[in-house]
């Protein structure tokens, strides 16, 4: 493997080789220990394949069997354990259509305490064991939720356990005992997880404990092992405290100390420092600049043109609000390194965006982007546009000018990853919304340098500090919150159609004022509107609420489409105003043109998908209504409104939702109207999403390896664990001295989370 290292992952793993793991007794399968057929459940239903698996799946929650409670005192809806005895027991059998040969059974236990009565009820197969257990003169403990059937207390379905003797220790101890709720499935339920694990417990005591012991000790953590039986079987909830603090650190340890590792190994390899010019391409660039940079953009651009002139790689991640104007620190960055004799590549996700940087960035440096061509400055250089729609002829251009270095710039979709594409001499690699994209395309681009290109990877959707440091943790980060001047407000407002139908009318009115004051407009729906006629298509989601509650209903019905929306619009609230549509399924060109007249003012509302979502800039659109506004992301909201109040006159956004008042979808529009602060958004979204949307399924299609840890409440841990990743690493890059610590990353740092990694 080493020999054909070609990835800082690469030589992450060939210095890792160089270090024996310790023996990890928890890698030991399930198989072997649980039998075949739970395992096969287990592995098929769970992904738990080892001992370690099993004893890493945490409880979810605990159940308290609660106090003991005397029968005279029973508080209604509580859970409450009892000890009594069973004064009878009935078993009955009734008519159901649902049971076996007709016949339905429910046994009724009465129990007794001295101070009272109280009845207990199974049904179904749940009756079979009680029915032989729970004889008269019987004595045991129930535990259970006290409900009313016909005017009588009773518990239905109680866990209960049988008291031989008079063990008064016992009583206490099982009435008071923590129960552990596993994660479970319907194949595979809660109890059978719990017993499965008390098979596997002791094999915890085993456990490598992946911390140093001077981490361990400082930070007041228990040992791993005690982790582990504390978190399964609690005596009392400081238990479960001591157990989940201690798990976390590891989590996030862990990951850090991979991340560091990975900051590591890139800081180790080659790459071409790029400095620019002076009088040059960049010097020359600024002087026509009709505006001056923000203080946050030459802070960062200060940032950038360090790292490049760096003789390693820069891996670098710029994030920052909607119009903060990333795209000038990024073009800045490119003329910097076309400067110092490299060319630079953007690549973009949509062929509506990488057509729109050309165009932009082509405006924006005028007679310096005519290298080569008559009326072309002295320091100019040629910036070229490459997508899989271009026609033959000036694709060979294209690939003419990169490959002979006439071409200083290329912005480009995932046409600039295939194999025909070469660089005379790659510096630079700009990735814009980094999420978009995967892995290898990623490192395809990369790996067409001479030697390692310097990485800019730029996101308009603002992450939470932990998450940078998590999902991109291997990336030094740039932030730009600061808004160039004459950006204006916006403000933004949720449209009830169903509730006040009146208010939606009043938002075509306030389109028809805005075009009448010379600006534009957007229309954004969630659909196109030429798919079939199937839910699925349509984008139908499986209704949340009750059967026949307004949620419901307003799930049931279609997303609104481009096509048919335009078209009541033109016919309608709209009509006289010059209409048009804009969507993925159209023809390169036709969407180009579309842009094109819109940016020059002659479309006046623009009917689109979320193709318009980063990247398109019109100055004079200054309101967007945007349909349905209920089935999209937070993110993807904010991204949206920023594309109106981007030149002098004021923005307004308009949230259209028949989600009513109360529901969580309105209150999840309401929060977006609230603020423009994305940062804050961002931690609203996270806060609404599972973890494993963040750090796993929706980054690398692996289960995440976070199960204990909370990216957003664990934020002082995280970069607790990395400042004490970054001192470990420093000391002993190779972990020669933590073999513990090794066999953790080992574990960490399988097929699939490589791909995890490999993202910044």
């Amino acid at each position: 493997m080493c020999a054909a290292a070609s990835t800082a992952l690469s030589v992450v793993w060939c210095a890792m080789d160089l270090v024996p793991a310790l023996h990890e007794p928890l890698q030991q399968p399930l198989k072997s220990v649980l039998g075949p057929a739970t395992a096969k459940v287990m592995a098929e239903h769970l992904g738990l394949r080892t001992v370690g698996d099993l004893l890493h799946h945490y409880p979810r929650r605990y159940e308290e069997r609660g106090q003991l409670t005397h029968l005279a005192d029973l508080p209604m809806d509580e859970h409450v354990t009892v000890v009594a005895q069973v004064a009878d027991a009935r078993l009955h059998t009734f008519a159901s259509a649902r049971a076996p040969r007709g016949k339905g059974q429910r046994l009724e236990v009465t129990i007794t305490d001295g101070s009272g009565r109280l009845q207990l009820v199974f049904f179904g197969n749940g009756v079979h064991k009680p029915h032989k257990e729970l004889l008269p003169g019987t004595r045991a403990m129930f535990a259970g939720k006290v409900s009313v059937f016909n005017r009588r207390l009773q518990l239905a379905h109680p866990a209960y356990e049988l008291l031989r003797g008079d063990p008064e220790e016992s009583v206490e101890t099982w009435a008071g005992a923590l129960i552990p709720i596993y994660p479970a499935t319907a194949k595979l339920e809660s109890w059978k997880i719990g017993k499965a694990l008390q098979t596997v417990l002791p094999t915890a005591q085993e456990a490598v404990d992946p911390l140093p012991e001077s981490l361990r000790r400082g930070r007041g953590l228990v040992p791993l092992p005690e982790a582990l039986l504390k978190i399964h079987r609690p005596h009392t909830k400081a238990d479960i405290e001591d157990a989940r603090a201690r798990l976390k650190w590891d989590e996030a340890f862990v990951l850090q100390v991979a991340l560091a590792r990975r900051r590591h190994a890139d800081a180790q390899l080659p790459a071409v420092p790029r400095t620019p010019t002076p009088d040059g391409l960049l010097t020359a660039f600024d002087a026509r600049l009709p505006f001056t940079l923000t203080e946050g953009q030459q802070r960062v651009s200060r940032e950038i043109f360090d790292d490049l002139a760096t003789d390693h790689p820069m891996h670098r991640l710029l994030q920052g609000e909607v119009g903060s104007g990333k795209t000038m620190v990024a073009l800045r960055a490119m003329l910097a390194v076309v400067d110092a004799g490299g060319q630079a590549a953007m690549l973009a996700p949509t062929e509506v965006l990488a057509q729109q940087h050309h165009r932009s960035i082509v405006e924006m440096m005028g007679e310096l982007a005519e290298g080569g061509m008559l009326g072309g400055a002295d320091q100019a250089t040629k910036v070229v546009l490459l997508t899989g729609s271009m026609g033959a002829a000036a694709r060979r251009q294209a690939l003419l000018d990169l490959t002979t270095g006439e071409a200083g710039i290329v912005i480009g979709t995932h046409a600039l990853i295939e194999d025909k594409v070469q660089f005379h001499d790659l510096g630079l690699v700009v990735v814009d919304e980094q999420h978009r994209f995967g892995v290898e395309q990623r490192d395809a681009l990369r790996g067409k340098g001479k030697q390692p290109p310097h990485l800019l990877v730029m996101t308009a959707t603002p992450i939470p500090r932990t998450v940078a440091m998590t999902v991109f943790g291997d990336l030094e980060t740039s932030v730009l919150d600061q808004l160039p001047a004459g950006r204006s407000p916006i403000a933004s407002h949720v449209v009830p159609a169903a509730d006040k139908p009146h208010f939606l009318s009043r938002a075509w009115e306030r389109v028809r004022e805005e075009v009448g004051n010379g600006h534009q407009a957007y229309v954004v729906c969630p659909r196109i509107g030429d798919e079939e006629d199937d839910p699925k298509k349509a984008g139908k989601k499986k209704p949340s609420g009750a059967p026949g509650s307004p949620e419901d209903a307003a799930e049931k019905r279609p997303p609104l489409a481009v096509l048919d929306v335009a078209d009541q619009l033109s016919k309608g609230p709209l009509q006289g105003l010059r209409v048009e549509v804009l969507h993925g399924r159209m023809q390169p060109d036709d969407k180009d043109a579309v842009m094109r007249r819109f940016a020059a003012g002659e479309t006046d509302v623009l009917v689109a998908t979320t193709v318009i979502e980063v990247g398109v800039n019109v100055p004079n659109a200054t309101v967007m209504v945007i349909m349905d506004a209920d089935r999209f992301g937070v993110s993807q909201l904010h991204q949206l409104r920023g594309r109106v109040g981007r030149g002098s006159a004021p923005g307004l956004c308009l949230l259209v939702s028949e989600m009513p008042e109360a529901s969580p979808a309105r209150q999840r529009l309401n929060a977006v109207a609230a603020t423009l602060d994305g940062f804050e958004l961002s931690r609203i979204d996270l806060e609404q999403r599972r973890e494993g949307d963040v750090l796993g399924q929706a980054q690398s299609g692996a289960r995440t390896s976070l199960r204990m840890l909370a990216v957003i409440e664990d934020e002082e841990i995280i970069a607790e664990a990395r400042e004490e990743a970054v001192a470990v690493v420093a000391a002993d890059p190779e972990l020669t001295h933590l073999p513990a610590l090794r066999t953790a990353l080992d574990a960490l740092l399988d097929e699939e989370r490589e791909q995890y990694l490999e993202k910044g």
